[in-house]
């Protein structure tokens, strides 16, 4: 993947990000779980490929992610923790009949993606800077 193709997936990482916070703001927090659930998804995709590294399955990206960034100490574990957290959260607001996302909950994931936005765009910037 090209380094236009990972900055891309950061953006749209951004993108859901912002939307996650609106929907949030209008009470719909199962949905704003998910979107921000996703927010993460693709920054964590992003890091993969910005390693050479793509996978179809969502449980793929996260245990790769796990792997090689949380494992190898070159970004916080808590990262993929909360990639974890995110995804059953995003599983109870998108499949949930009787359980659902709260408030607290749905405002904790969009900052979470906020933080993930921001720990991947230093890494990527540190990274661009020693190929130079």
């Amino acid at each position: 993947m090209t380094l236009s193709e990972v900055q891309a997936l950061i953006e749209k990482a951004k993108e859901s990000a912002e939307v996650a916070r609106n929907i949030a703001k209008n009470g719909h927090y199962d949905f704003a779980a998910s979107r921000g659930y996703y927010a993460m998804f693709y920054v964590a995709e992003a890091l993969l490929a910005h390693l050479g590294q793509s996978y179809s399955k969502h449980s793929a990206v996260i245990s790769a992610f796990g792997r090689e960034y949380a494992k190898a100490g070159k970004l916080d574990a808590k990262f993929h923790r909360r990639l974890i957290d995110a995804q059953d959260l995003r599983h109870t607001g998108d499949y949930g009949i009787e359980e659902h996302v709260s408030k607290k909950q749905a405002q904790a994931v969009c900052d979470w993606a906020d933080e993930f936005i921001s720990a991947a765009e230093a890494f990527l910037g540190k990274g661009a800077k020693r190929r130079k």
